[in-house]
């Protein structure tokens, strides 16, 4: 996932993609926990897969703000 194909989401579907990495970070986590990660790259990359969505969901208030 690029900040390219994120761009030419609508809010709604950034927020659901949102809610979807949310999800995948906290199963990331508890995973880990319980010594059944595998791979533990794959926390870093949820969560800033998450920092992207947000990002693009505050300039894209920004811009509708204006």
């Amino acid at each position: 996932m690029n900040a390219k194909e994120l761009r030419e989401k609508t809010p709604d579907q950034l927020r659901d993609e949102l809610a979807n990495l949310k999800k995948e970070s906290f199963n990331l986590r508890f995973q880990q926990a319980t010594g059944q990660l595998e791979n533990s790259a794959q926390i870093r990359a949820a969560r800033r897969n998450a920092a992207r969505v947000k990002t693009i969901l505050n300039e894209k208030a920004k811009s509708a703000a204006e």
